[in-house]
């Protein structure tokens, strides 16, 4: 019971590092300001909370361009507007920015002067979603963590964009139009604290190369990935959630030693073309093969052995506790190989 409890809070610290780490920082920044010193304007385009005076709120407010924003705001939010443009001016008294959302918009790339966003010294969280970009916007500035451009255009990455962000732990791509050549080895080169990489719904064929070695969440979900390279995790050691559901991955596609990764801990393979089950390593606790070609399941290829030096770690054998197979050509009973094998096993779905 001890041993699932502290898993459940390590898996919960690890999902939720990327956010409050981040949101803690936004807090906990020993800059005291007496307000009361600055003046209180407010553009009248938008509403400035008296109880909140380091917030300014023009969502939804059918704005085209972004008003003046004063010096005293840290959390902008402008969020489902038709602003076009990010231009310099309006944030040239806005040294405090740590916080900007401008999801829903019509902004485009040739629409971002230079220097507009990379003068925000302070800045930790940008959000660009639902626009109209189509490629990753550049320069940026170094302090930014979390990079949120889901539901774009975006098919290019330019070289260099990402080197110099090496505080950025979260980076959003997913729903865009990415194809395999808008990489390049060294895209990803320079964040070295990235967390959590999302680049589901794209049009990759293939796995991004040259991941940052701290990834610990990579979500690649449909896309049109056919196979993983040899040795692919190696350069990812830390990795825990890999989530690759609705791609093209065939037994043929995987390593020749599968997933047998340590580090893995939630490993979402459903909607693929597999008629095996991968080998997997004695540390993974989710595993999700629902809706492939499976048409049975060969307990002595997939129970993990357990080396002599980590039998204190594995007392009660692997850790596997959720196994979903449903949707695939498996005909119940269960093996009860299977239930020796994972004796931890909670839930299985076939």
């Amino acid at each position: 019971m001890a041993t699932t409890i502290c898993f459940i809070v390590w898996v919960l610290f690890i999902t939720d590092t990327v956010w409050t780490r981040s949101v803690r920082q936004v807090y906990d920044i020993s800059e005291p300001e007496d307000w009361t010193m600055h003046d209180f304007d407010c553009p009248r385009e938008c509403f400035c909370p008296p109880s909140f005076p380091t917030a300014l709120y023009c969502e939804n407010r059918g704005l085209k361009e972004i008003p003046p924003i004063p010096s005293r705001i840290w959390y902008l939010y402008l969020e489902n507007n038709l602003i076009e443009t990010i231009p310099e001016k309006p944030f040239e008294n806005a040294t405090q920015l740590r916080w900007i959302n401008l999801n829903k918009n019509k902004i485009t790339n040739y629409g971002i002067e230079k220097g507009a966003l990379s003068q925000l010294k302070k800045l930790l969280f940008l959000f660009l979603e639902d626009n109209e970009l189509e490629e990753v916007p550049s320069p940026l500035p170094r302090s930014l963590e979390q990079l949120q451009l889901a539901r774009n255009k975006v098919s290019r990455i330019p070289q260099g964009t990402f080197s110099n962000l090496e505080n950025l732990t979260l980076l959003d791509l997913q729903h865009n139009k990415l194809l395999d050549n808008a990489f390049q080895r060294d895209t990803f080169k320079g964040l070295k604290n990235l967390m959590q990489l999302n680049m589901a719904k794209n049009a990759l064929r293939n796995m991004p190369p040259r991941l940052p070695a701290n990834t610990m969440q990579l979500f690649l979900d449909n896309n049109s990935i056919e196979g993983i390279p040899e040795n692919y995790f190696n350069v990812i050691p830390k990795v825990a959630f890999l989530r690759l559901n609705h791609n093209k991955l065939s037994d043929a596609g995987l390593p020749s030693s599968g997933f047998d990764v340590s580090s893995i801990l939630d490993l979402q393979l459903s909607h693929n073309q597999l008629t095996k089950v991968p080998r997997i390593s004695a540390h993974l606790q989710h595993l999700h093969l629902d809706h492939n070609k499976i048409k049975n399941v060969n307990v002595s290829v997939i129970c993990p052995p357990i080396l002599p030096a980590e039998q204190d770690s594995f007392g009660y054998g692997p850790h596997l506790r959720y196994l979903r197979l449903d949707g695939n050509e498996i005909k119940p009973p269960i093996p009860m190989d299977l239930m020796n094998c994972f004796r931890l096993l909670q839930a299985v779905i076939i």
